[in-house]
């Protein structure tokens, strides 16, 4: 990325920015020329980030800063758009990164994890990108990329959680991009497959056997090539964005194949896994 691309000069807000693919874009925006704004909840860590993220710059006239944020509640979504309007502008781009996971069998999830994850992964996209709508519809422009998983179009055995919330925000994407175009303001959806981000090694630990299974011997790719696929393909324009080819593999095949061929598939490696954990 150079500064004569898309992003340079533009007012980025990314949630999630203080690790994984919300910190890897808000770095490579940086180095685009962006002015790059950091919400996260840890007040510490989002400090480290900040710093990599202006170590990153084309020069020190971009303006960098930070919110400290839970984007789960709205008031604190509402004063994270406040803070960046009143330092650096509306935001241009808004990078809706902000994530949780918590994988396990269902019916030894409780229901706080249920609620847990679709306020901060649902709600936490829809209470910021609602708090900035009206002055991007006032100025006729504006882009907001939204993270949803692989998990987001495609019932993995595990993630009942976290594939719900994840779903939630492919549905508020789509619905967003057609009441979106006609005022001039592009919506995108990105569906990443495993990313070796904290949240991954979070995970670990509580995936069953038939999960790991699912995910087979496939690497998890690095949080930048991720990052880097995400911002190319919003630059061109795509609504539908699939870092790696696992991602646009498996959506091409969960959609163009009968679902009961799909779901037979994936019931026989999960049956796979269970057989061999036992083992």
């Amino acid at each position: 990325m150079d500064q004569n691309k898309y992003w340079y000069k533009k007012v980025v807000l990314v949630t999630g920015g203080s690790s994984g693919i919300g910190l890897a874009a808000a770095k490579q925006l940086a180095a685009a020329g962006a002015h790059v704004w950091l919400a996260a909840r840890r007040e510490q860590l989002l400090q480290t980030a900040l710093k990599e993220v202006e170590a990153a710059r084309q020069d020190s006239s971009q303006l960098c800063g930070m919110v400290p944020a839970d984007v789960s509640d709205s008031l604190q979504s509402a004063r994270v758009i406040e803070m960046v309007t009143k330092s650096a502008g509306v935001p241009d781009v808004i990078i809706n990164s902000a994530g949780i996971t918590q994988p396990g069998y269902i019916q030894e999830l409780s229901l706080d994890v249920f609620e847990r994850l679709m306020r901060v992964n649902y709600f936490g996209t829809v209470y910021i990108t609602t708090s900035v709508l009206p002055a991007m519809l006032k100025r006729g422009s504006g882009h907001i990329i939204n993270i949803s998983s692989m998990a987001g179009y495609l019932g993995v055995f595990g993630y009942s959680a976290y594939g719900a919330s994840k779903y939630a925000v492919a549905g508020f994407s789509e619905v967003l991009r057609a009441e979106m175009k006609p005022h001039g303001i592009r919506v995108s959806v990105a569906f990443p497959p495993d990313t070796d981000t904290p949240q991954l090694a979070y995970e670990e630990p509580f995936k069953p056997a038939e999960t790991k299974a699912i995910s087979g011997n496939a690497k998890a790719l690095p949080a930048d090539k991720v990052a880097r696929s995400i911002l190319q393909q919003a630059e061109k324009g795509h609504f539908m964005i699939f870092p790696g080819t696992d991602s646009r593999l498996f959506y091409l095949l969960s959609s163009k194949l009968p679902k009961n061929l799909v779901f037979t598939i994936l019931d026989m490696m999960a049956k796979s896994g269970k057989k061999n954990n036992k083992n």
